[in-house]
């Protein structure tokens, strides 16, 4: 491993003065000794740190840095080490520049197909048949005899080329504005993760990029390390490096084991300080990233011409070509690329991003490819019925010879024919759709940032709007996350408010202080208030915040005591992890014996206190009868008022014989309790009402807390998840794995079938619990629709839930690096409510997309029909090639950007999801489109052949090839495009609402385009002249135009009368892909995945379908966007990288985006599949896991201790016979303890059959007054 990255030593761009020399006068140790030392680990590294530098204080004297003041915050200081050891930033690849993506917009099949026909027209305009008599031939080029005519037939073929060359630039600013907007949101992101060093001995959050080498940093439980660096102070450290080696199991990290820490890797457990030694291009990300293409490409060239190791970095270069915009749009500027893969997997996924296509994404596409498929067996139709047409006229009908000097003007009319066939093509095919989608997403995301939603994947924003179920967590997301403790049980007595210091022994108070101060992150402390009369400000974990804060309450100073015994001189450290439930402090005394302070969830930690301090401060024994009694008359009043019960003890060991530290059990038991504390953290004011709105739109809200089963109960009731008199179920974790798993500890979907639609709280769960619940909802055949499941976490152990849901929300306040990772949407205050505000832009998405193809549809209908009609009957289309391609713009880029960017309203959340498998067009957009389909044909096949009897104007029809533009033809264009406008009006509803004027005025944009488009149509009827074969119209043939347009709206409100329900013909389109898709794509897993529309491209059935191509383009820097910020924690294996380790063993569970495939529950069938299967096996005793009930200490709490929970993979499926969905029998049973009626309700809402239950005896005091309707098990 060593071996190579030293290979790529010299691969990197120095900065000047970067030489040795520079650095020996400077600092006492080169960039190349630092790159060389961080290559060792483990022992090897401590061997070398012993050798060159003595020990890590040696190495922070020669980087002249202090191990506990850090550096100075000397801009100069600073600045030298920015320019002797570099920056910590990795140079993104430069994006396409506009003319690439000009050259790649050219690449368009079908626009490519024009440009030829265009050209050939150009051509043959130029050619004059030789000899004048031009006779011969016939009435074939009749009207060729006028000069100035026959001069101006160039101008077609030139339009044509302009128009394409229009269409080409638009699509190309589209993209170039999209890829520089995601480069925008990047480095927000980017500017918001923060670090933390101590400089002139005080902690300061700086961002990332300006840490240096030398810098004194912080690490804690959940932190993405951004530098290199080597650990000078630890507490249990555990870290994750399988984003470098692809080992899933945590390395202990301790200064006399192996204190070598690398950036891109995840803090699992513990905390601690280290010395930074490597940033940017030189830190283990850096030259892996480096490797791949993000940084200089000229020394890439240079290391090429040396011939080092040519085919691989080759290769790394192509790739990394493909994958330009993914390391370009890292999400974060360390944060990696995709998981380690192995080398040739890698070379197939790089151009397909395996990733569940979101459910509207595997709508278009093939929907795209129907319309598609229609749009060329019209335009076939087209071309041959023409030529046909013509060769029978000319040389049957009329009996002539075939004349070489008359060939170049039958040509003519050829290309004619196919310039006509392909304007067919151009019309029927909606290359808009993708244009339209992603303006749309675009839009929404740049919105949502305003909403405090920031979106790292695009689809994450419209699949919201199907979700269907929310999964929540309960501290910081429904509660404020500012904890105070309000009661408190010490010296025997139980206080409902603080008491005064007097009330409380001099020596349990002391002990109360000192426990509370050391044993809790130092990081935690209350400072003073922004403003007076605020509140004091909470910094660090909000738990050890309220217990501080009791301290301060008791008129003591934590400060001090924290002053006397500073970090570096705890002994030992048991960080929280939510196995442990609990976080013990070691110091030693100045006897050499050892005090040990514990606290935690209080029924965990009681369980292991065998005595407890009386009134005057003694100890006196505490036994199970009096714990039972403590958690009746203390506890359990404490959780009905919602609080949270944290108990705090302590114990005495002696010097000798030293006590086996590694042996946690027997050290963290015989406590001494001091103290239990309630502490309180109060529900959101604005909570009760998101959540209405949540169910009002149909959408089940559950509760999934590591907290107490009674404060959870109580939280819930207050937000209104839980209402008196309804069928619900809150159950612990313990408990429900109990349930849902069999015999043999496997989890069965059929039991948590019965369970899921009626639970609403699940308390004092584990990380594993969560995921197994999303898993178990997502898996789940029972409704008719599959569930579409949000998560909110914010621990390191949410990542595979949040992976797992189908849009993970994580905390941007209270959430690790690793849960911002996971996620889709990281909620920037933490707020329930900006969930709300999600589904309301993910159902506009939806909406906006309906709009647009209710409009385009349209459309499309009408001027197939008429080219193809038009052409059969008159030999020539009534729209001409660039009319068309000017109403195609008009219909795809402007009414994708009118139509997208319309606002959401409130009124979205008052329908239920439209569900997975809902088509796109409903029958209710079926009945307008055909509707005004009709109404347009009916007007323009009229305008057509008795159109110049109306006017009383020269016909139009069979006009020879170069006649100049008629009036009568004109009137036809000019009606059809004001009746597209006042569609487009129309097309603004699609539920069937008759006011379509409602809220126009606040799209700014849509009016714009309305009115532009209009401007645009005048000037081109007036003044296009030849090159939009149009004639100028006067004022009475431009109010007839205008009359037939508005009477589109008129025509509109005709149609909405009409009630749907009777037009049972009307079919819906635009279904999901169907079941058997998917299962082909599972089989597919290995192989290069093939998307729908894809697959038909192979089967070679579409030969230049245009939608597609543009899909491809619009979606590539969604799906890049994607790919990049796949659980991205991981930086691409060097071994992937160099191609020389193609063994490897990862759990990818965690990082890769690529374990997400089509999922369905028909493919799927062990709830355990993750994406190899990996399978939680949970080596506790017994199946349940360890968390009895306890108090969970909630931003800490969804934390595992990874020992516990290992991943395993298990190879292949289980047949899908093996979970047949069954529908369990309806069953009712009155009495509360037998069974969980299993009427199950689909919609997840109240069931049908109230259950009013009595309290059992067996709970005690003031019951919740939920106790008593809650259904049990």
């Amino acid at each position: 491993m060593g071996d190579m990255a030293n290979s790529s030593v010299d691969f990197h761009p120095k900065k000047p003065g970067m030489d040795g020399k520079a650095c020996a006068e400077d600092f006492e140790v080169s960039l190349e000794e630092l790159r060389a030392l961080m290559e060792f680990r483990g022992a090897e590294a401590l061997q070398k740190i012993q050798e060159s530098y003595g020990d890590t204080e040696g190495l922070c004297h020669r980087l002249k840095t202090s191990p506990t003041d850090g550096l100075s915050d000397d801009p100069a200081d600073l600045e030298k080490r920015w320019q002797v050891f570099g920056q910590n930033f990795i140079p993104p690849k430069k994006p396409k520049t506009f003319l690439q993506l000009v050259w790649e917009a050219l690449q368009d099949v079908t626009l490519i197909i024009l440009e030829i026909a265009a050209i050939i027209s150009l051509g043959l305009s130029f050619y004059q048949p030789p000899g004048g008599d031009s006779e011969v031939c016939g009435n074939v080029s009749g009207g060729v005899e006028d000069e100035g005519e026959a001069e101006a037939g160039w101008i077609e073929g030139a339009a044509i080329l302009l128009s394409v060359l229009c269409v080409v630039v638009v699509t190309a600013f589209n993209d170039w504005s999209k890829e520089k907007q995601f480069r925008g949101l990047q480095s927000r992101i980017e500017q918001e993760q923060r670090f933390a060093v101590v400089r002139n001995g005080t902690v300061l959050q700086i961002p990332v990029a300006e840490l240096v080498v030398g810098d004194v940093a912080q690490v804690k439980y959940g932190d993405l390390l951004p530098a290199d660096g080597v650990l000078i102070q630890g507490n249990d450290l555990k870290i994750d490096e399988s984003s470098l080696t692809g080992e899933s199991d945590h390395v202990r990290k301790a200064i006399d084991r192996d204190p070598m820490l690398l950036s891109g890797t995840h803090v699992m457990e513990g905390s601690g300080k280290m010395v930074v030694t490597a940033v940017g291009i030189n830190s283990q990300t850096g030259i892996i990233f480096t490797l791949l293409g993000a940084g200089d490409m000229e020394e890439e060239k240079k290391e090429n011409k040396k011939g080092k190791q040519d085919g691989t970095l080759e290769n790394n270069q192509n790739k990394a070509k493909k994958q330009d915009e993914a390391v370009a749009m890292e999400m974060q500027p360390l944060k990696s690329a995709e998981g380690g893969e192995v080398e040739e997997r890698e070379k197939k996924k790089a151009s397909v991003p395996k990733k569940e296509k979101s459910v509207l994404q595997g709508k278009l596409t093939k929907l795209a490819v129907q319309i598609g498929k229609a749009g060329l067996v019209m335009s076939a139709i087209t071309v041959i019925i023409l030529m046909l047409y013509f060769v029978i006229e000319t040389f049957v009908v009329q009996d002539r010879p075939w004349l070489t000097e008359c060939t170049p003007i039958y040509v003519q009319y050829f290309v004619k024919f196919f310039i006509i066939g392909v304007t067919v093509l151009v019309v029927a095919v909606p290359e808009g759709l993708p244009l339209a989608v992603t303006i749309s997403l675009a839009y929404s995301v740049k919105k949502m940032m305003k909403d405090n939603n920031l979106v790292r994947h695009l689809d994450a924003c419209e699949t919201m709007g199907n979700a269907t179920a929310i999964c929540s967590d309960k501290t910081g997301t429904l509660t404020t996350n500012r904890m105070t403790a309000v009661q408190i049980y010490i010296g025997d007595q139980h206080f409902h408010e603080i008491p005064t210091p007097q009330h409380i022994s001099h020596h349990t108070l002391e002990l109360l202080t000192t426990a509370i101060s050391l044993n809790s992150a130092y990081t935690s402390k209350i400072l003073a208030a922004d403003k007076e009369g605020g509140l004091p400000k909470q910094v660090g974990n909000k738990t050890e915040c309220a217990l501080l804060g009791l301290v301060l309450d008791l008129k003591r100073d934590y400060q001090c005591v924290r002053e006397q015994i500073p970090e570096e001189k705890l002994y030992k450290v048991y960080t929280f992890n939510s196995v442990r439930k609990s976080m013990s402090t070691v110091v030693q005394l100045p006897d050499r014996s050892f005090r040990i302070y514990s606290k935690g969830a209080s029924e965990i930690l009681l369980k292991k206190c065998s005595s407890i301090l009386s009134r005057d401060g003694a100890a006196r024994p505490f036994r199970p009868r009096d714990r039972d009694e403590m958690v009746k008359k203390v506890i359990e009043p404490m959780a009905c008022d919602g609080l949270r019960t944290i108990c705090v003890a302590y114990r005495d060991l002696p010097a000798d014989p030293l006590p086996e530290w590694d042996n946690e059990a027997d050290i963290i038991n015989n406590l001494t309790c001091v103290a239990v504390v309630g502490i309180e953290d109060p529900v959101r004011p604005e909570v009760p009402e998101a959540i209405r709105k949540c169910q009002r739109a149909g959408i089940t809200v559950r509760m999934v807390t590591g907290d107490n089963i009674n404060t959870a109960r109580a939280i819930a009731a207050k937000c209104g998840i839980i209402h008196a008199g309804d069928d619900f179920l809150c159950m612990e974790g313990k408990d429900f794995n109990r349930r849902i798993r069999n015999e043999k500890g496997e989890v069965e979907q059929e039991r948590i079938d019965k369970i899921w639609p009626k639970l609403r709280v699940l308390a004092r769960s584990s990380p594993t619990d969560k995921h197994t619940l999303v898993k178990g909802i997502i898996d789940s055949t029972i409704c008719e629709q599959r569930q579409v499941v949000a998560v909110t976490g914010d621990g390191t152990n949410d990542g595979p839930a949040l992976k797992k849901a189908d849009v993970g929300f994580a905390m941007g306040i209270a959430g690790t690096d690793v849960a911002k990772e996971a996620s889709d949407i990281i909620l920037t205050d933490d707020n329930f409510t900006s969930i709300v505000k999600a589904v309301m832009w993910g159902r506009n998405v939806y909406d906006s997309i309906s709009k647009f193809l209710q409009f385009q549809l349209t459309v499309n209908v009408v001027a197939v029909i008429v080219a193809f009609t038009g052409a059969c009957i008159t030999q020539d289309s009534p729209l001409k090639a660039v009319q068309m391609l000017w109403v195609n713009l008009i219909m795809d880029t402007f009414a994708s950007l009118a139509l997208a960017t319309e606002p959401p309203t409130e009124a979205l959340l008052l329908r239920k999801p439209y569900g997975r498998n809902n088509p796109l067009i409903s029958r209710t957009m079926m009945k307008n489109i055909l509707g005004h389909g009709v109404y347009q044909l009916i007007i323009i096949f009229t305008l057509l052949f008795v159109g110049e009897r109306i006017f009383d104007i020269d016909s139009g029809r069979d006009a020879p090839l170069h006649a100049p533009p008629s009036e009568h033809y004109t009137i036809i264009f000019n009606t059809f495009v004001l009746m597209q406008l006042f569609n487009e009006i129309n097309a603004r509803k699609i539920h069937g609402e008759r006011n379509v004027f409602d809220g126009i005025f606040s799209n700014p944009i849509f009016c714009t385009i309305v009115l532009g488009t209009f401007a645009i149509q005048i000037a081109i009827v007036q003044f296009g002249g030849k090159p939009f074969s149009c004639s100028p119209l006067n004022v009475e043939q431009w109010l007839w135009c205008l009359f037939v347009g508005v009477g589109e709206l008129l025509w509109g409100q005709l149609i909405s009368s009409v009630p749907t329900s009777q037009l049972k013909c009307l079919k819906e389109a635009g279904h999901g892909p169907a079941p058997d898709d998917i299962m082909d794509e599972d089989l597919a897993e290995d192989e290069e995945e093939i998307d729908h529309a894809e697959r038909e491209l192979r089967r070679g059935q579409i030969l230049w379908f245009r939608g597609l191509n543009r899909i491809q383009t619009q979606m590539e820097v969604v799906s890049t966007f994607k790919r990049s910020g796949s659980f991205q924690g991981a930086v691409r294996r060097r071994s992937s990288v160099l191609s020389q380790l193609h063994d490897i063993r990862v759990v990818k569970a965690f990082r890769s985006s690529l374990y997400d495939g089509m999922e369905k529950p028909e493919s799927r069938s062990s709830i355990h599949d993750f994406q190899a299967h990996p399978e939680f096996i949970i080596t506790d005793s017994g199946h349940s896991i360890p968390l009895i009930d306890e108090t969970d200490v909630d931003d800490e709490s969804e934390r595992s201790n990874h020992n516990h929970v290992r991943v395993h993979l298990r190879h292949g499926p289980l047949p899908p016979s093996s979970l047949p969905p069954q529908r369990p029998p309806r069953a009712r049973y009155p009495t509360r303890q037998q069974s969980l009626p299993v009427t199950l309700n689909c919609n997840n809402n109240a069931a049908e059959s109230r259950v009013y239950l009595t309290r059992p005896a067996h709970i005690p005091g003031p019951p919740s007054p939920l106790h008593s309707f809650e259904t049990c098990l």
